[in-house]
Order: structure tokens, then C-alpha cells, then sequence
């Protein structure tokens, strides 16, 4: 049976909003990402299963968990707030800040994310948004990482067991066509467009983010382990496009790692061995590539360093480039030039992690 949340004058706290939704939560997953517990409860048979589908190579321990999401299905809260916009005119979502937390209302499918010390909750079509809730697990979780140090990064990822890598560019730069053809020659992934690096007494380590990636059809025809995501006719379609007109091309089908590389291929905590930066270009002659560190190319930081956005409890604010600098510095960095040779710079990140191990 649905939520039925009440409509009324605005509540000053999350908590009470918490409170107004309260119900049983039958249907419980247990979950251990990054040596992170998650407990998530929901009322959703439904959604339930979709969350189990989606996190099944993460099955938990049974401990007591690090972090607790409620996803409650229902209408959404009619509770009148003072919510703002962030970002520009069109922004997908506002937020409001309350004494003991934060509530963030999706605008256009009406799912409100509760988070902060009353707890954190999803409200509303929960069942009907999976991947909006496992968009708002993922940030809890990625949250937790925050609090202890760690920083943002726009980056895809691979691994292997000793040793990871953070790809980066600016979007479009092929991240995760390079990190998906590295994934061909044995490495695992890691993340597809979002990691955490933080450092402890061993050195720096990367946490990536629970999602697979999502592919455009040049992407898919240059590895043969995606080629089912494709039917016949896309494939032949897709193929007679010119080269520039391909890889231009924005059209994202989703690429199930176990479905297509077989299960066990997904790690989401690793060693950071190294960062590789793709400033390349098609048709820009000879692939180029030199190792550097941060310290050496400031110039660099805009490519990985990500702002926080209002689904994260430090934000929103931008990346402070100099704490990337105090933790990355050193971090030895491939910065890759010239024409795109994704042959090419898959085996100079092997070589990378062969290296790093």
C-alpha cells in the first residue's frame, strides 16, 4: 500500500517531514560497497527488487550498518517549503536547508531526498524511479567517503586487485570508452563517470560509485564485449556513419558490466596507482602522451576536480582546487594529447596498473 504523505503548513525540521511519512519498511537490503554497510528499507515490493538487481554483487555481511536510507513509495509530500533552484533556469532539482538537514525535491518526478542527522529517506514515486533512488543511495553513500576527506573526482575507473586508475577528461572525451576497452584485457571496473580519492597510511585509494556505464554507439561497435547491446539494424545503421558524425553521435544505452564481461568484474575500491587525463581530439594527428604530476600541470585540475552538488551535505560549492593539489600533487599523471588512439592508450594504462601493482 502507497505512503499517503501529509499536505500542510511548512514543518521546520527533516525530521519532521521523517516523521509524517513514517510506515513499515517490509523489505530490506542488506549491502556492503567499498567496505561500506548500507541497510535500505522500503515499503515497495517493486522497487525492492529492482534495488536487489542493481546491487547484486554487493550482498552484505549482516553487520551493523555505516548508513541507513528509507525509501518510502507514496505520493509525494505536500508540505509547502521555501525550496530554491540551483543552478541555472532549468535545473533539475531545488533544495532546502533545515536546522537538521537537507531536503532536495526532484522537479520533475516529485521525489523528495531527505538527508542529515534526522536520516536519510527517499519520498514519493519511489517505485516508479528506480534509478533515482539508487542515484540518492549512491550519494549517501558517496557522502560517507566526503566526511572523511575525501575529494571528487569527473573521472571513469579501472582496477585491478593491487592497483587503479582514474580516467579524466572534459565530457566527450572518451573516459569510458577507454576504460570499457582496458576492460577487454582483463582489468576491472571501477566507476563510470564519478570516484572519490581520499588517502590513508598506505597512500591514496580510489571509491568508485555503484552505476554502470552508460555508452554511446561508437562506444559499443569498437568493443566487441557490447556488441549485444546493439540489435542488427542499430549495428549496420550505426556502422555506415561517417567517423566525426559517430563519435559526435549522443545516444546512451546502458552496458550491464556482468552482462556483458561476466560477473565478478566490478571493484569499487583500489589503490590509486595513477591519473590519466585525455586532452585529445579526433583528427588530431599522432596520439601523444607524457607523465607529469599535478604540481608540474595545474592546468590539468579543471579536467578531474568536480563541484559539489546539493545532493552531497558539502555542497554546493566548487571544487577547491588546492586541496586536490595538497592530495594529488604527486599523484604521477598521464596527460594524453593529439589524436584519440584508444589501442594505444589502453596499453599504456595496463602498462600503468602493471606497474602500480
Amino acid at each position: 500500500m502507497n505512503a499517503d504523505h501529509t499536505t500542510g503548513h511548512a514543518p521546520a525540521t527533516c525530521a519532521a517531514v521523517i516523521a509524517a511519512s513514517r510506515m513499515a519498511l517490509p523489505y530490506t537490503l542488506d549491502l556492503l560497497l567499498a567496505g561500506v554497510r548500507l541497510a535500505v528499507g522500503t515499503n515497495s515490493p517493486a522497487l525492492a527488487e529492482a534495488l536487489a538487481r542493481h546491487y547484486a554483487e554487493f550482498a552484505g555481511d549482516g553487520g551493523a550498518p555505516d548508513v541507513v536510507v528509507s525509501a518510502i513509495d507514496g505520493n509525494s509530500p505536500g508540505f509547502e517549503l521555501p525550496f530554491v533552484r540551483h543552478g541555472e533556469a532549468g535545473a533539475k532539482e531545488e533544495y532546502v536547508d533545515l536546522p537538521d538537514g537537507r531536503i532536495v525535491r526532484k522537479r520533475r518526478t516529485g521525489l523528495w531526498l531527505v538527508f542529515g542527522q534526522a536520516g536519510n529517506c527517499v519520498l514519493g514515486p519511489c517505485a516508479g524511479q528506480p534509478q533515482q533512488v539508487v542515484n540518492a543511495i549512491n550519494a549517501r553513500l558517496a557522502d560517507f567517503e566526503l566526511c572523511r576527506g575525501a575529494r571528487l573526482l569527473h573521472a571513469a575507473g579501472v582496477a585491478t586487485a593491487s592497483a587503479g586508475l582514474a580516467i579524466s577528461g572534459f565530457a566527450g572525451a572518451g573516459k569510458s570508452t577507454l576504460a570499457l576497452e582496458i576492460m577487454r584485457h582483463g582489468a576491472d571496473f571501477l566507476t563510470n563517470d564519478r570516484a572519490l580519492v581520499n588517502a590513508d597510511a598506505s597512500g591514496l585509494y580510489l571509491t568508485g560509485i555503484a552505476r554502470p556505464p552508460r555508452v554511446n554507439p561508437g562506444t559499443i561497435l569498437a568493443n566487441d564485449r557490447l556488441h549485444s547491446l546493439l540489435s542488427d539494424d542499430e549495428r549496420v545503421a550505426y556502422a555506415g556513419l561517417p567517423s566525426r558524425e559517430l563519435w559526435e553521435l549522443e545516444r546512451k544505452y546502458d552496458a550491464p558490466i556482468a552482462a556483458c564481461f561476466g560477473p565478478g568484474r566490478v571493484r569499487l575500491r583500489a589503490r590509486l596507482a595513477a591519473l590519466v587525463v585525455l586532452a585529445w581530439k579526433p583528427d588530431g594527428g599522432e596520439m601523444q602522451a607524457k607523465w607529469t604530476t599535478l604540481s608540474s600541470r595545474s592546468d590539468l585540475l579543471p579536467a578531474l576536480a568536480k563541484d559539489l552538488g546539493v545532493l552531497f551535505g558539502h555542497g554546493p560549492r566548487p571544487a577547491a582546487h588546492a586541496d586536490y593539489l595538497a592530495l594529488l600533487g604527486q599523484c604521477p599523471v598521464l596527460a594524453v594529447t593529439g589524436g584519440v588512439d584508444f589501442s594505444r592508450a589502453a596499453a599504456l594504462c595496463l602498462d600503468a596498473l602493471a606497474q602500480g601493482a
